[in-house]
């Protein structure tokens, strides 16, 4: 198991600690589950594209659920009649997988096409959260501060 030492980060940065807890979490999970196969791909400045390997899995197999900053893909088959395979190659095992979403990404659709369960997603920054040009005044002029009645 791997340590890390962020005392050197902290005395730096401000209201970053979200950022040890992620990297916490994913050096506990095991990675040894990739089932099922996925990209994720950048598909624009602000745009993302999350596609799942689903052979065998309908629309109806399939739950997508966006919370606050989390991104939860989960696939179940019913239980069906039990078939004697010969070869039983493609997998339709349940799986949850969990994507951590950045600040202000959001899950804009969902679509199945040719086994592929396509996630999109954008960030949309607000106006108030972008940066903006503060005017320098002269220091010998004295700018006035109105207030609004109530």
């Amino acid at each position: 198991m791997r340590t890390f030492d962020f005392s050197p980060l902290w005395r730096s940065t401000i209201g970053f600690d979200h950022l040890a807890d992620l990297l916490d979490s994913s050096l506990r999970h095991p990675a040894d589950d990739n089932y099922p196969p996925y990209n994720v791909e950048r598909c624009g400045e602000d745009a993302y594209r999350i596609s799942l390997a689903v052979a065998g899995f309908g629309m109806d197999d399939i739950a997508v659920t966006a919370e606050r900053d989390t991104l939860i893909i989960e696939g179940k088959k019913p239980d069906a009649e039990q078939r004697e395979y010969l070869y039983h190659g493609i997998a339709a095992r349940p799986f949850r997988r969990v994507f951590n979403l950045a600040d202000y990404v959001q899950v804009k659709q969902a679509s199945f096409k040719d086994g592929l369960l396509i996630v999109d997603l954008v960030r949309e920054v607000p106006d108030a959260m972008k940066p903006r040009r503060i005017p320098i005044g002269n220091a010998g002029t004295s700018h006035q501060i109105e207030q609004k009645a109530a």
